[in-house]
């Protein structure tokens, strides 16, 4: 099942970088949770349900003209895929940033039940039961 799990965050994240949230919305579950509480942005906070993960991300897209995101690995821990990733981002007015970052992606039955935001990877190693 778990090579099945990391190819639904995959297809999450090809998703993301085509900006097409509806891509992968039947691969989210409706009472999904989106822990942004970790970012040092100022939308942290978690996020409940489908139409509150749709919200949050159409508004991140508004804010920039260009977002990518690439995995750097994909790694299997039972229901859980931690990616760590860096994201490239220009903002409206053309300013470029790039931040590094670990998405902690749980599956359950198929769909994304939990994204969760971490800021390293030992921390999210940790929250699924590893250590780096």
């Amino acid at each position: 099942m778990s090579h099945e799990n990391v190819e639904i965050v995959r297809r999450a994240f090809d998703a993301f970088n085509r900006r097409d949230l509806g891509a992968n919305l039947g691969d989210v579950h409706p009472e999904i949770r989106l822990d942004w509480s970790r970012s040092r942005g100022p939308d942290a906070g978690i996020y409940r349900g489908s139409a509150a993960f749709r919200g949050f991300w159409n508004t991140f897209f508004e804010t920039f003209d260009e977002v990518t995101s690439v995995a750097e690995e994909f790694i299997e821990v039972g229901d859980h895929v931690v990616v760590p990733n860096r994201a490239f981002l220009r903002g409206r007015d053309g300013i470029k940033v790039e931040a590094h970052s670990v998405a902690v992606v749980t599956i359950r039955s198929g769909r994304i039940v939990l994204w969760a935001l971490y800021q390293d990877k030992a921390e999210a190693l940790e929250a699924v039961g590893l250590s780096e």
